[in-house]
Formats: C-alpha cells, sequence, structure tokens
C-alpha cells in the first residue's frame, strides 16, 4: 500500500489540466455552454462544475496513501497530526490571500500584490533540497513578505484583508483536515467512514432545499452543525470521503484479477449513477448549492475514470500521460502559474480579440493550459515546486 499509485497521478494531473483550462474561459467569447459553469437554479452541470470536486476526490484519495507512509516510517500520531495541521493552514493562508485578491478590487498596484504575493507562496513552501541551510531564511524571508502584503492591504473604499470565504484552496484545506483526521480515527475500522459517508449524504439531503424549495427537514439544526464544521452543504467531504473509500477499497481487492477489478469498478459506477439518478427526482443537479445528485454524478464519473486509469497503469500504458505530468506531481505549482500571467494581464490590459470566440476561443485556452504546464515544468526541473 506504500507503492506510488500512478493512476492517482493520472487522475489529479487531467483533473489540474482540466481546471486551468476551464479558468480560462473568461478571457473568450461564446464558450459553448457544456464546458461552463451552469447557473445556480440550472438544473445540470458543464465540464466546469465537476472539476473542482473530482480534485477533492483525488485529494480523498491520497490521503490514505500519505499518512500510511508516516506511520510505516515511525511517525508518532502526534507528529502525523501536527503535519495535518501544518498543511492545512498552508491551504487556509493561500486561499485567503487569493481570495481576497480574486474577490475585491485591490487599491495600489495590483499586479505587483500579485506576483508578491506568488512570490512569498514559494519563498515558505517551496520543496528546498534537505538540510540545505539558506531555506530557513528564504522561509522567514517569505513569511514576512506575507504578513507585509496583508497589513497593507486595501480595498479602494477602505477596507482591509479579511478571511473571507478561504477560497479554493481554503475549501480542499478544510476538507484535507475533515477527511484526513476521519481516516486516522477509523483506519482500523474503515466501516465507519463508509457510516460516515452516508450521515454526509443524510446532512446534505437536509441543508440543501429541494426542487420547490423547501426543506427535506427543518428547523434545520443539522445545518446549523454543518456549517459550524466549516461542512457547508456536506459536498465537499462527500467527495473527499468517496475518493479515500475507493483507495481502501482498491487495496482490498489488490490481489483480484485486473480484468475483475475493471468490472467492479463499472459496476460502482453504476450503482452511484442509479443513486444520483434516485435524488435527482427530488433534488436539481447545482455545483453552486452542492446538491447530492451533482456529488453523485460527479463521483461516477470519477470512479469510472479511476478505473479506467487503473488499468491503464496495470497494463503499463503510460507514455500517453508523460506530457501533462507536471500536473499530476507538482500540481499545486501549476495553480499558481496562472496568477502570474493575471499579473501581466492587469498590466497590459489587452482588448480580447473579437475572433477569439467559440470553438477558437476554447482551443486558446487549451493552449494556455499548455502554456502553464510547460512553466511549472521549467520551474520543477529548477528546483523550484511547491510542496505543502
Amino acid at each position: 500500500m506504500n507503492k506510488r499509485n500512478l493512476a492517482i497521478d493520472f487522475f489529479r494531473g487531467l483533473t489540474m489540466t482540466l481546471m486551468v483550462f476551464v479558468n480560462e474561459f473568461w478571457k473568450v467569447f461564446d464558450v459553448p455552454h457544456w464546458l461552463e459553469h451552469y447557473a445556480t437554479f440550472e438544473d445540470g452541470m458543464g465540464l466546469s462544475d465537476i472539476v473542482f470536486p473530482m480534485f477533492l476526490f483525488a485529494m480523498g484519495m491520497s490521503i490514505p496513501y500519505a499518512l500510511e507512509r508516516r506511520i510505516a516510517a515511525g511517525h508518532s500520531t502526534e507528529s502525523t497530526i501536527r503535519h495535518i495541521l501544518s498543511r492545512t493552514l498552508a491551504l487556509l493562508v493561500m486561499g485567503a490571500f487569493i481570495c481576497n485578491q480574486e474577490s475585491r478590487q485591490i487599491a495600489g498596484n495590483r499586479p505587483l500584490w500579485v506576483f508578491l504575493m506568488i512570490t512569498g507562496f514559494f519563498l515558505v513552501w517551496n520543496q528546498y533540497p534537505k538540510d540545505w541551510k539558506p531555506a530557513r531564511y528564504l522561509k522567514w524571508i517569505g513569511m514576512a513578505l506575507l504578513a507585509t502584503l496583508a497589513f497593507v492591504y486595501r480595498t479602494p473604499d477602505g477596507a482591509r484583508f479579511e478571511g473571507l470565504w478561504w477560497g479554493i484552496l481554503g475549501q480542499i484545506g478544510w476538507m484535507y483536515l475533515f477527511c484526513s483526521m476521519a481516516y486516522l480515527l477509523c483506519r482500523e475500522r474503515p466501516w465507519v467512514l463508509a457510516v460516515c459517508w452516508l450521515v454526509l449524504a443524510f446532512v446534505n439531503l437536509s441543508v440543501v432545499p429541494m426542487r420547490d424549495g423547501t426543506q427535506w427537514i427543518g428547523p434545520n439544526v443539522v445545518a446549523d452543525l454543518a456549517h459550524s464544521l466549516q461542512l457547508g452543504s456536506g459536498y465537499g467531504a462527500i467527495m473527499g470521503l468517496g475518493g479515500l473509500l475507493l483507495t481502501l477499497s482498491d487495496w482490498k481487492l489488490e490481489k483480484w484479477p485486473t480484468s475483475r477489478r475493471l468490472g467492479l469498478g463499472f459496476a460502482a459506477a453504476a450503482v452511484l449513477l442509479v443513486l444520483g439518478m434516485a435524488a435527482h427526482t427530488g433534488w436539481i443537479v447545482s455545483k453552486n448549492l452542492g446538491t447530492l445528485p451533482w456529488c453523485l454524478f460527479v463521483s461516477t464519473i470519477s470512479v469510472a475514470l479511476y478505473t479506467v486509469l487503473r488499468y491503464l497503469e496495470k497494463r503499463g500504458w503510460t507514455g500517453w500521460f508523460k506530457p501533462i505530468s507536471v500536473a499530476g506531481t507538482a500540481t499545486l505549482t501549476v495553480y499558481m502559474i496562472p496568477y502570474l500571467f493575471l499579473a501581466l494581464w492587469v498590466v497590459v490590459n489587452p482588448t480580447i480579440a473579437p475572433w477569439l470566440t467559440g470553438w477558437v476561443g476554447v482551443a486558446k485556452c487549451a493552449g494556455m493550459a499548455i502554456v502553464y504546464i510547460a512553466c511549472a515544468w521549467g520551474l520543477t526541473k529548477a528546483g523550484i515546486k511547491l510542496k505543502i
């Protein structure tokens, strides 16, 4: 179980490639609707609506491997908890910074602020060579830089730096904390994790309004409890625990023939699809609301995709992944690259060409995703890679 699972790298790499791809859509016109985010009360989902929850699913798949490696290496439970809290804090800090620059206007030189923000991230969380003495000083410089940026931050109306909603990375941080602690507590009793998944599904049905706008359960004490635990509608934890349970199932079936595991994986995806269709009778599919049908349909796609990728790995058919492999192994680095280009975009302030429309615009977005991955590859070759 401590051997690296390349299929998870494939899954994570494909997901991150799609993420930086769809995040470019705002720079072009008339993107086909099935590629975009659907509106909050529009019953359905586009490609953009499945990327983030699939990343949470990939995060969940990685947790048992990461924690079991620490345990096998002799790290104590207390040390592992500190490691989990450290990673969570890093994601929350980065999420808060990114959220402040995305959600509100910054008074002053925004491109410089964004550039220094990314520089601070890399100074603090770069994967420095082991026992390299200057690393400590560079980390302190990075922390001082981020503290200064937070202190001088102002919006045009004078508002200061705030936690806001933590951003995408912050959400990943909270879900990582929840799923990691759940795994540590229940690793000897995997069935408890399955029960937790079912409880979270119940929480989601209780929190999210039904098709007709009514609440399934009210007054909603469940919703208040879920929000106090940073779970919201529970969708993030559902996706994270779903990935975690898939890894545990994969370990359980390790000795099964590849063809039999392939069939079982597709059977599990089919079950999730049927459950999603059943939930869809009472709730719409909506990313913004975080509905259970949306969770189940994305879980269906995730399980089916992972099953195929695991099959390809077992067969040794992995060469196709090499061009985007950095997106699976230096995922956070790839995620940060577009923000440097955003700072440049604000400086140049270009006019979007009218011909960047439809599939021509989509092709341009795909090209930019390739550029971001190439930049991340270059940085990793230079010894610059975010690692929390």
